[in-house]
């Protein structure tokens, strides 16, 4: 993919505006635009781009295709005409979006075009634009490991804005504050909810006790993980000797990137990464990977893209 950048050689001009300080009100209204104009054709349709809206009105049957859901098989007709059939259905005329938006301090690091909390807030206004009209409402719980902060669902552009806002304005995180996107989850499984799309957004690093919850919430809501990834998440540079922090413990440790230490963490990293998309996966979860150093928006566009192709029946 063409990584160009922008005249004054400063910022390439795929990566996420700046939200912070006096740069907040451009960027959102930036952030705005982008999100409306490059994504402008997902909008058209029945219900969203994200999700086909299923619901309780049952529709036609058609041939099983693979990648389909198997909870939609329908039994009936398969068994009447030997060939494996999932039962399609009506959309809901309205549409309930909740996003779990995890901004532990891991999110607060950056080594590419922007930070992962940039991309974290830009992946929230992605959704909040999608799934806006038609009387569909989004409500959002801001997790930073201190507090959660939940922002009640409803509907209108005016609300769309307030709650991108929110997640932007969200204070940092404590430097040795534990994020928690296990309780985050939970917090929006129970008490349960209309049912609807429910969207988790974070790194999932760390321990991956949130795959339980995740996989209980996918139960009732149609649900989609977003992973935010930086390059220094998955490889160490040769640097020579370097100062790792974690930023959720506050511990540092001085180490010599070496070509087996970096052998090494590439390796954990690698492992770490294919359980966190087994767990989505097992949960039944779409999975959004947005990278700090890769265009995404144009990475939003190829997976929803590939969505809609999985459930009208055609190739992903």
């Amino acid at each position: 993919m063409s990584k160009q950048r922008n005249t004054d050689g400063e910022r390439p001009n795929w990566v996420p505006p700046v939200l912070r300080g006096d740069r907040m009100e451009a960027g959102l209204r930036l952030l705005e635009i982008d999100v409306r104009r490059r994504l402008d054709g997902l909008l058209q349709g029945n219900h969203l781009g994200l999700v086909p809206g299923p619901g309780s009105e049952p529709g036609e049957a058609r041939p099983y295709q693979p990648g389909d859901d198997v909870r939609r098989m329908d039994w009936a007709v398969t068994a009447r005409t030997t060939v494996p059939h999932i039962r399609e259905t009506v959309a809901d005329r309205e549409l309930e979006t909740w996003v779990v938006v995890d901004l532990s301090a891991s999110l607060d690091f950056g080594t590419a075009g922007c930070e992962k909390r940039d991309l974290a807030v830009a992946a929230v206004a992605a959704i909040a634009h999608l799934t806006r009209g038609g009387g569909n409402r989004i409500g959002a719980l801001i997790s930073t490991g201190e507090r959660t902060i939940r922002v009640p669902a409803r509907g209108g552009l005016a609300h769309a804005r307030g709650l991108v806002r929110k997640v932007a304005e969200t204070p940092r995180a404590t430097e040795g504050v534990r994020g928690d996107l296990t309780q985050a989850i939970e917090q929006l499984r129970r008490p349960p909810r209309r049912r609807g799309l429910a969207v988790v957004v974070s790194d999932f690093l760390g321990d991956t006790e949130w795959q339980r919850p995740l996989r209980a919430l996918s139960l009732r809501h149609e649900l989609i993980s977003v992973e935010v990834v930086d390059p220094r998440d998955v490889d160490l540079p040769d640097v020579g000797t370097v100062v790792l922090a974690d930023p959720e413990t506050g511990r540092q440790r001085e180490v010599t990137a070496s070509p087996l230490l970096r052998k090494e963490f590439a390796a954990a990293a690698a492992e770490h990464r294919d359980a966190v998309a087994a767990g989505i996966r097992r949960a039944g979860s779409g999975h959004l990977v947005l990278r700090t150093d890769s265009d995404w928006i144009a990475d939003t566009v190829r997976f929803v893209v590939a969505r809609k192709r999985r459930w009208s029946g055609g190739a992903a």
